[in-house]
């Protein structure tokens, strides 16, 4: 799970385990509508075990394979069905055994077999029952983390339209060091997308520690550039918070757009990039990668101390989206080692269809695009994030504009 373009299933239904939790959906396979079928295939095989019982020789008794039915049914039901078909077992077992001559029961020895299986399989199904309800539980709270750090974000939200997309590389995990976020104010709207190094519980916090700075000095300070020391300073204290308590990684850093939409001006955009693939404008006539030069990532300064972070303003149209994406993508690589062109692939999808540039279809054809290219086998986390000033009324307007989460 993660916030994806709702409305455009594309590319991502055809690589379903691709950003999720393959554990959690895995019984989904076993309904019909909203009825559960895991009760079928062990059903199927104590009705096939017996039949075949029935049918062969006294030479060659299948009966005592009973004891493999509520060791399916382990696998697939509840607690109380599994012990239902445990009972069923020994029963079979009984009626079928107890129909042939005495010299060809199997006894005694068998049925204590299906006794005992069928009490460890009903074992076995409580203790996996109890990790799947421990599993849902920590879905639940990773849920609450993802929506703290990626918090839903209303439709146009300062003013912009707005969509993006998050995939998880790890299957067990529903949220990573991958961060967007806008902040409106009375200075205008700020935007922010960015990539902590690293995976795990640590490049959350310190995905949520620049979120927070964002969130207060996005909406307080008058100047990008005070916003953006101000991001740089919080991650120079965190990682002197984390190195002090001892923890690996203290040398975590994080790369980063910082975007401003002044709220007087809507002919251009100010923007400092931190060691961050540059932003593309992306508009009906083409694609082009925002100018300007990059900075350090956050927690770098030290290699270049007195310098201020550079806010470069450029000329945006009303029509264009800037679309921010994270390495998941850019670094996506295809069965022969080969990186995934992103400027190449809009480009060739605005020129087929200038409605490419709506923020949700944007966004949804960066993902499809960015799986069918890594076959879904995504290497890292993955995030893609449009934004554009709402137009004026009677236009296209709102299509795209919003945010699926």
């Amino acid at each position: 799970m993660s916030p994806d373009s709702g409305g455009h299933g594309g590319l991502h239904d055809r690589y379903p385990w691709a950003g999720r939790r393959d554990g959690v959906h895995r019984h989904e396979m076993l309904q019909v509508g909203s009825r559960s079928v895991a009760w079928v295939p062990p059903l199927l095989l104590l009705v096939v075990i017996a039949v075949t019982d029935y049918n062969t020789g006294g030479e060659f008794r299948t009966i005592s394979w009973i004891v493999l039915v509520p060791g399916i049914a382990a696998a697939l039901c509840g607690l109380w069905g599994t012990a239902l078909f445990a009972v069923l077992s020994i029963v079979t077992y009984t009626a079928v055994d107890s129909a042939w001559p005495h010299q060809f029961q199997a006894g005694l020895p068998d049925f204590i077999l299906v006794s005992v299986g069928g009490v460890l399989a009903t074992l076995a199904c409580a203790v996996r029952v109890r990790g799947e309800r421990r599993a849902l539980h920590m879905r639940d709270v990773t849920d609450t983390v993802r929506r703290t750090v990626l918090r839903p974000l209303p439709p146009g939200w300062g003013g912009l339209e707005h969509a993006g997309v998050y995939l998880t590389a790890d299957a067990q995990a529903r949220v990573g060091g991958d961060f967007y976020d806008i902040q409106p104010g009375p200075h205008g709207t700020r935007v922010l997308v960015g990539d902590v190094q690293g995976k795990g519980l640590g490049a959350v916090e310190t995905a949520a520690v620049l979120l927070g700075t964002f969130r207060e000095a996005g909406y307080h300070e008058a100047e990008l550039a005070v916003v953006a020391d101000r991001l740089e300073n919080r991650m120079v204290r965190h990682s002197e918070y984390r190195s002090a308590l001892g923890r690996g990684g203290s040398d975590r850093f994080a790369t980063a757009v910082l975007l401003g939409f002044p709220a007087d001006r809507g002919d251009f955009v100010d923007a400092v990039v931190f060691g961050h693939e540059p932003p593309l404008a992306v508009g009906p006539g083409g694609v082009r990668i925002l100018p300007g030069v990059g900075g350090l990532p956050l927690g770098y300064r030290d290699l270049a101390p007195g310098t201020a972070p550079r806010v470069n303003r450029v000329p945006l149209d009303v029509d264009e989206t800037l679309l921010l994406v994270t390495d998941g993508v850019t670094e996506a690589r295809d069965a022969d080692g080969r990186f995934f062109r992103l400027a190449e692939h809009v480009s060739r999808l605005v020129s087929e269809n200038p409605r490419t540039a709506a923020p949700a279809r944007l966004v949804a054809l960066v993902r499809d695009g960015t799986l069918r290219h890594c076959h879904g086998r995504l290497a890292d986390d993955t995030t893609a994030f449009a934004v554009r000033r709402i137009r004026a009324a009677g236009r296209e307007g709102h299509e795209g504009g919003r945010s699926p989460y």
